[in-house]
Formats: structure tokens, sequence, C-alpha cells
């Protein structure tokens, strides 16, 4: 009765979303989505794919719901290890500021912000999400999945896409118009850590998944319609969220991806940027900032450290 009511109250306000929020039942959904697929080429994880899309029995539904689920799994499962780690003294040698910790009190104003924009901004976002997909020719419900290597080959491109957009947005909000309104929010924790990562402005937060995002789609712009799936942007957005939040993790360890790609930016790299609040303005790579000189205060920063340090060293020896 409750959902019927609802279905009158959208079908008589938003007349061109009621036909996109119809449940269909199971034998229409399986017919539907699914009539024309032969079962016996598919692999296990597309079955349980599909049974999840008939399942729901709508796919704007089912797309915002996953979307959303895999983003907050993804986010709060890998920033949850960094907040370990800054409650244990033992971890604190691999601390780039090592002498200041985010306090209690940080992290759980941190939390509540991120929660309120996950809800408030990027859930009715993701829910337009799978609308946008299919206007792109992105695969969604469909199956079966790209194979390995084209997603390795697109989720390359993602990458790129991605830091060249983040590296000209992240210095248009370092204007001082822009920074003073807008990306001051973001510089609050001087000392970055991992559950920081999404601490912004709304506004900010519009402006900067725009390059996580729109590499998808103008993908889909130059490529055959359903050549992109989804699954494969699902991937995308959990590497992305992992570069993220160990960017702002404010550790940096011997193991960290930085140490055998050169040319990574990662957590050394971002720290910077937070210490001295400018230079530093990509997120995943250091060519930008390299070939437009916008790392010299980073080079200045550590070259400093390293003096300081031969010093204390030779003072030590004497």
């Amino acid at each position: 009765m409750a959902s019927s009511t609802v279905m009158k109250a959208v079908d008589q306000f938003f007349p061109y979303l009621a036909p996109h929020l119809q449940i269909m039942n199971s034998t229409t959904a399986q017919n539907t989505l699914y009539g024309a697929v032969d079962w016996s080429q598919t692999s296990w994880l597309e079955r349980k794919w599909a049974a999840y899309y008939v399942w729901i029995a709508n796919p704007l539904i089912a797309t915002g719901l996953l979307s959303f689920v895999w983003h907050e799994i993804i986010y709060f499962g890998r920033a949850f290890p960094f907040w370990v780690m800054d409650q244990i003294p033992y971890f604190n040698q691999w601390k780039i500021q090592e002498t200041k910790l985010p306090s209690h009190a940080e992290y759980m104003h941190c939390l509540k912000t991120v929660l309120a924009i996950h809800f408030l901004i990027e859930l009715p976002l993701i829910f337009a999400f799978h609308p946008i997909c299919e206007y792109f020719g992105m695969a969604t419900y469909e199956i079966p999945f790209s194979p390995v290597w084209k997603m390795a080959a697109q989720i390359a491109f993602f990458f790129v896409f991605e830091d060249t957009f983040h590296y000209w947005a992240h210095r248009w909000l370092h204007t001082p118009f822009m920074y003073k309104r807008v990306h001051k929010m973001h510089h609050k924790y001087q000392v970055p850590f991992g559950l920081a990562a999404e601490y912004a402005h709304p506004i900010e937060t519009l402006i900067l998944s725009q390059g996580t995002i729109s590499g998808p789609f103008v993908y889909c712009l130059f490529a055959p319609k359903h050549s992109l799936h989804i699954l494969t942007v699902y991937v995308w957005i959990a590497l992305r969220l992992a570069q993220a939040i160990d960017a702002h993790s404010g550790f940096d360890f011997p193991w960290s991806l930085r140490q055998f790609m050169p040319f990574w930016a990662g957590a050394d790299y971002h720290d910077s940027h937070h210490a001295v609040f400018k230079g530093n303005y990509a997120t995943s790579f250091r060519w930008w900032d390299q070939m437009m000189g916008t790392d010299r205060w980073y080079k200045a920063q550590r070259a400093s450290e390293a003096e300081k340090k031969l010093k204390a060293q030779q003072s030590k020896s004497q």
C-alpha cells in the first residue's frame, strides 16, 4: 500500500522518472534482461551478477544500490587499517609527520562530515548513475563482462585521464577565490589521515569527482556501445579510492608503491601538499607537477629535511 502511494506520487510529480522506478516480477525481469543469454557460456560471477539484477527487478535501483554500497565498503574498508595503525605506536616509524598524530576528536569530526557528504551529496548522484551509463552506451546489467586485458587497458586510460583532470582542477581550487570559498575545508587537516580523503566542501566533491567518473564516459563516446562494462568502472573506482586514501594516510612504507614506481605520487607526495598548502596538485602520478614546475616546494621541503637530518647525525657523531 505504501509503495503504491509513493509510486502514484512519483508518477504525478515526476512523470519522466516513474517508468524507471517500476519493479518487475522475477519472471519478467529474467526474460526482459536476460532472455537471450546462453547460460552455458557464462561464469559463476556473471550468473551471480544476473541473479542480483533479477532479484532487485529494476536496473536503476539495482545499479544505484550496488554502486553506493561498493563505494562505502571500499572507502571505509581501506581507511580502517590506517586508523588502526594511528592507534599503535609501533607504526609511528613510518609516519611522514612523525611528531603529529590525528586526535580522536579529529577522527570523529571527519567521520561525521564524510558520512554526511556520502549520504546527502554522493548518494543522490550515484542513483542517477544508471540512466547516465545507459545514455553513454555503457553495459550495466548485461553479461558477459569484459576480458581482463581489456579492463586493464581501460583502467590505465582512466588513471591518466583522472590525473590530468585533477591536476588542473586542483590548481584552480588553489586560486585565492576558490581556495577561500571551497578548497580551504579540505586543508583543515595539515596532517592528513586516510579517512579525510573525501573530507571536502560539497562543491569540491562535485568538481573533483568528475575526474573519476568522466573518464569512463569519455571512453564511451569514442568506443562501440557496451564495450565498457560497469564492473570495470567498479574496479577503477576501488583502485581510485584506495589511491586517494593511501595518499592521505600519512604513512610512507618501504613497500609503498612509490618505492617501486618512481613516477607514482603516493602519500609522501601528497602529505607535502597538505604541509605547505601548495604544489603537488596531481593525484596518482608526478609528471604534471614535474612538467609545470609545481613540485618545487616539495623538493625544497625534502631537501631541507635531509639537511636537518644530516646535521643532527653529524652533531651526534661529534
